[in-house]
């Protein structure tokens, strides 16, 4: 009878052991977790988005509508009014002749490629007896009123695919400047995007702010973003949209395209209401304007499908930037630019 006690005795001894051990081993797996979420957060490797699987923090947020006063930048060698609580630094300055970034899996200098890109694509175009330019597959009359619509912080197909959509149901071709580490996760947008004649245009690898950043990570996120679309477009971009629209000297001399920002701010990312995004627009845009809306909300495609049939019926050709700048004159590689008003 002793034995038996002694035995059971060491079994429930046991029995309690492997318990105790399975709850400790329980909390330090979570706690190695939270350590390790606590870490990618603080290493900026988390992204908080706006509206489920959308995208970084909107740059409606750092800069005002204040940017587009008609007294600002309309080319080279202004400064950029930058609000969001904070001032931002501004600078004016071009990159000098510093070696290219690398774009794509081949290593050709993005320079070069987007040049070799636009001759190409220059070279296909046919011009129509009316003096109109064929482009993105679509006829341009280039003495005709035009504007850009621009998409920021995706891609995110849900709502990218309904912009294509509509924007190609009116002979419009969209803008979109895509965050890089996201562009794997909607290759099949993506390759829409340029098969059908959008653009997309580099909004950083991880849409950090490029103003706080030393010269070595502004050049990082450029060019792994560049690498990031060439790997799925098969070409690198040919335009950069600094995040938050944040800039300085140093942000400036480390990109080696041009910089475009915007003069009219939708703030759809502030309102996320059809209603509010469109009278944004309507009614307000110029010719050569560029617009500034964000491809993370359904509200922002809803608002897309009411402008494009309205802005087409009022005259306007809804054109990429690289067109808007083909057709006024070209722009600069570092150098900031709001919009692109006729000659």
């Amino acid at each position: 009878m002793a034995v038996r006690k002694n035995t059971a005795a060491a079994g429930s001894t046991a029995e309690m052991i492997r318990r105790g051990a399975e709850k400790m081993k329980k909390k330090a797996g979570k706690g190695l977790a939270l350590c390790l979420c606590l870490g990618l957060l603080s290493a900026g490797e988390i992204t908080a988005y706006a509206d489920g699987p959308a995208g970084p923090a909107s740059d409606g947020a750092a800069v005002s509508a204040g940017a587009a006063r008609e007294d600002l930048a309309e080319g080279p060698g202004k400064d950029l009014a930058a609000e969001a609580g904070e001032q931002t630094e501004t600078g004016n300055q071009e990159a000098g002749s510093e070696a290219s970034q690398q774009a794509g899996t081949e290593g050709q200098p993005a320079e070069t490629a987007n040049q070799e890109s636009s001759t190409e694509s220059q070279a296909s175009e046919e011009k129509a007896d009316d003096g109109r330019i064929m482009s993105g597959g679509r006829l341009i009359d280039p003495a005709k009123p035009m504007i850009a619509l621009t998409y920021d912080d995706g891609p995110y197909a849900p709502v990218g695919n309904r912009i294509m959509d509509c924007m190609e149901r009116y002979n419009g071709r969209a803008t979109f400047f895509v965050v890089g580490n996201r562009v794997n996760s909607y290759q099949d947008e993506m390759r829409r995007m340029h098969s059908s004649g959008h653009e997309a245009g580099n909004h950083s690898y991880s849409h950090k702010y490029l103003q706080k950043l030393g010269a070595a990570d502004i050049r990082k996120e450029i060019e792994t973003g560049n690498q990031a679309i060439a790997a799925v477009t098969g070409v690198s971009p040919a335009l950069v949209r600094l995040p938050g629209g944040g800039s300085n000297a140093t942000v400036l001399a480390n990109i080696h395209q041009p910089v475009i920002l915007w003069n009219v701010d939708t703030r759809d990312w502030a309102t996320r209401n059809a209603d509010q995004t469109t009278a944004a627009v309507l009614g307000k845009v110029k010719d050569g304007d560029i617009v500034l809306m964000h491809e993370l909300y359904q509200s922002t495609a809803d608002a897309t499908e009411r402008l494009v049939p309205a802005l087409s019926e009022q005259g306007f050709q809804l054109v990429t930037v690289s067109e808007l700048i083909r057709f006024r004159g070209g722009a600069a590689p570092g150098t900031l630019y709001y919009k692109f008003p006729p000659k």
